[in-house]
């Protein structure tokens, strides 16, 4: 009896087994790779993290070394910039998905803010330090800085929410309009909480890139690392944004300037706790807002 070939029953071939090996030893370098330099970092800056470290800033006088305010700037710098960026991408992806003809014109926006996600960083500060800074009258300053990144991060979110919409079935808009809904209202009780998924990936993975940048932040928001001054009324907070603000990876690039080594890859270890906080943050809300699975 001839025997029969099935995908379950059919034995490998030695072209698959080397595809196979190949496929496994990419996969084992990648990981190798990422635990090398995590544990390489955590070597040589766990020791640095202190509560001292992390709840002072640096002072001659007193002699100690913390990035408190580095810290606090970078959680300014978060805020402000998805505070902007956030319902601008949103708003932008709604209307380019949902209102606007698709054809040329959309096509164009498209593929413009594919070229614009990907200029380099340094250009981006350029330009923000010319444009928000001296055009405007910002200077260096933590507004600067935010507007600047909110250019960079603006095509993330856009494209990941206009993905993330395009997954939505069209059964639900037609069944939707049918019952006799406003689009707008079509569009916020439906769309977009459907959506969700794909859009808090879009920004969360916005905020691992104002988390992890430097080179525009070095010509726009400066390298100040004073914690703010409350004053009367809690004032010195909203003052902070047009003052000066190094974000960790700012003070990260001036301890290795200054060959202050541990201290930068003390710096390392916290940026590395921050971006694992995010990938988990973005599982769990991912599957907190994942309507197909519940």
């Amino acid at each position: 009896m001839e025997k029969i070939s099935t995908i379950n029953g059919k034995q490998k071939r030695i072209s698959d087994r080397i595809w196979y090996v190949l496929i496994y030893a990419s996969a084992s370098v990648s990981i190798f790779l990422l635990v090398g330099i995590v544990g390489y970092v955590f070597y040589r800056g766990a020791g640095v993290i202190n509560w001292n470290f992390l709840t002072t800033v640096p002072s001659t006088i007193k002699g100690n070394y913390g990035i408190a305010g580095n810290i606090v700037n970078t959680l300014y710098m978060i805020f402000l910039t998805l505070l902007i960026a956030t319902p601008l991408g949103i708003g932008a992806a709604v209307y380019l998905n949902e209102y606007a003809k698709q054809g040329r014109i959309v096509r164009t926006i498209e593929a413009t803010t594919e070229i614009l996600a990907g200029l380099p960083s340094i250009i981006f500060g350029l330009f923000g330090m010319v444009f928000f800074g001296n055009t405007l009258k910002l200077g260096y300053s933590i507004l600067t800085g935010a507007l600047t990144l909110t250019l960079m991060v603006l095509p993330l979110i856009t494209r990941n929410t206009q993905e993330a919409l395009k997954t939505v079935p069209d059964t639900y808009r037609s069944g939707a309009l049918g019952m006799g809904a406003p689009k707008w209202y079509m569009i916020r009780t439906i769309l977009l909480p459907s959506a969700m998924p794909g859009i808090i990936t879009g920004v969360i993975l916005a905020i691992g890139r104002i988390v992890g940048e430097s080179a525009a932040l070095l010509f726009t928001a400066g390298s100040g690392f004073l914690l703010p001054k409350l004053g009367e009324y809690g004032n010195g907070l909203f003052q902070k944004i047009f003052q000066p603000g190094g974000t960790l990876t700012i003070e990260l690039y001036l301890s290795m300037s200054k060959a202050k080594y541990q201290e930068a890859f003390g710096i390392a270890v916290v940026l590395l706790v921050i971006v694992f906080v995010i990938n988990i943050i973005t599982k769990y809300l991912t599957k907190r807002f994942d309507v197909s699975a519940k």
